[in-house]
């Protein structure tokens, strides 16, 4: 090997040993940090939706694409509806859901430490029934109903249990002074109760849902079936503080077809999507970008860019979904993958932390290794002493003492050292030639 190769490795050998400590607690700390604070997400996550074909589950499937195209994997659980998610979520079977509001106690729920990414979109009140029905209760003009009170005697469907409308519908009817014994309720799923209705089992059926739901898009345009017209819309929304009174334009349905051929007025909870605790905060910041695009668009109920917001909702906003709502996608993330982005997002304070730690630090290890250098030469200044202070004490072992300062040199001709540190050795033959001339002169 050449001479000038075999100075620069071993010069880099002493400087990565030199830094060999500083290296060792950099790359422990930055594992420390990376363990503690969890920067990547879980590849897999669930989110609750509804029954099949409705609002929450066109969404869900909406949601699941959207994560897909930066590697998360979001399991869809089918529900009964929203307080069925809810349940979900307390129990600690879902990690997101979609729910309305209404539907629990906001305040109870912080036990269960749930938070919100925002209002999606609201969701209509859907109460349809059949003409032929209308058309047999007492009062009534044109087949049309207006009023819960009309329904006295009529087969009604609210839904089940876990879609939250049963409960909602008993708060509705208490406000009226309507004795639901008065009403044949029925809780079927919304597929099976959808059939009766069409065949005639049923008079009635009610929705809560988005005008996304297959089911309401066809109910809107069957012949025979009508959409009841709530003309206290904004008397419920003062009653009840997660109501808010909408409107169905003329023609919104089908412009050609006029439908519905005249406005109707409904009342409309807000859906939100809510999260546990423990979900990551990336995941809670991907969901929220993914809310921004398929919510944004204008609705039949809302123009574009009114959704997702922070309004009406009953549970505190997650921090990452509040970001979002102000900021948008973080800067790093429209420029770098997703993971690095989130890396470098999340690692950034802990990594300023660590340099200024580490700063400081990083000072010993140049005097390090100009030690470890210098100590090769240094070292033999010490047998070069021992040698003259010999001389001293026993002037007769000169023989013997030129010998061993023989083997000295001879030792010290093979210490490498970088060339900047080449005056130290050479500086120390010429302190063993001057011992040499003392013992050859005695």
């Amino acid at each position: 090997m050449p001479q000038a190769m075999r100075h620069t490795l071993l010069s880099l050998r002493d400087l990565l040993v030199s830094a060999g400590p500083f290296v060792l607690l950099t790359v422990a700390l930055l594992a420390f940090a990376y363990w503690w604070l969890n920067p990547n997400p879980p590849r897999h996550v669930t989110l609750a939706t509804g029954p099949a074909q409705s609002a929450y589950d066109e969404f869900g499937k909406r949601y699941k694409a959207a994560l897909a195209v930066n590697g998360i994997d979001v399991t869809l659980l089918p529900s009964e509806g929203s307080a069925a998610n809810l349940q979900l979520l307390r129990d600690g079977k879902a990690d997101l859901g979609f729910v309305q509001g209404g539907s629990g106690d906001a305040q109870g729920d912080t036990q269960s430490a749930l938070s919100s990414l925002g209002s999606l979109f609201v969701e209509p009140i859907w109460l349809f029934y059949r003409e032929d029905a209308a058309r047999k209760v007492p009062g009534t003009t044109d087949a049309t109903l207006s009023n819960l009170a009309q329904l006295a005697g009529l087969r009604v469907n609210v839904g089940t249990q876990g879609s939250g409308v049963p409960a909602l519908m008993d708060k509705l009817l208490q406000a009226n002074r309507i004795d639901p014994k008065s009403i044949q309720l029925s809780q079927l799923a919304q597929t099976p109760a959808t059939v009766a209705f069409l065949g005639g089992d049923l008079d009635a059926i009610v929705f809560v849902s988005a005008p996304e739901a297959l089911m309401v898009q066809m109910l809107l345009q069957t012949p025979g079936v009508k959409l009841m017209n709530f003309a206290q819309s904004e008397a419920y929304s003062r009653r009840f503080a997660f109501l808010t009174p909408v409107v169905l334009p003329r023609g919104v349905v089908d412009l050609a077809g006029d439908v519905p051929p005249q406005n109707v007025r409904l009342v409309a909870t807000t859906t939100t999507l809510l999260a546990r605790e423990d979900t990551h905060p990336a995941l809670l910041q991907l969901f929220s970008q993914a809310a921004q695009t398929l919510h944004s668009g204008a609705g039949w109920f809302n123009r574009a860019h009114e959704f997702p917001n922070a309004n009406n909702t009953e549970y505190p906003l997650a921090r990452p979904a509040d970001r979002t709502l102000r900021n948008g996608a973080p800067l790093l993330q429209r420029y770098l993958p997703f993971w690095l982005a989130n890396l470098v997002e999340r690692m950034w304070l802990a990594l300023g932390i660590i340099v200024a730690v580490l700063l400081p630090l990083s000072r010993i290890v140049p005097p390090l290794y100009q030690f470890r250098i210098r100590s090769r030469v240094f070292r033999w200044y010490g047998r070069l002493r021992e040698i003259e202070h010999q001389l001293e004490l026993e002037p007769a072992s000169s023989p013997a003492l030129v010998d061993e300062l023989n083997t000295l040199e001879r030792h010290v001709g093979k210490v490498s050292i970088p060339l900047s540190y080449a005056d130290e050795l050479y500086a120390l033959r010429d302190h063993i030639e001057m011992v040499r001339k003392k013992l050859l002169k005695t």
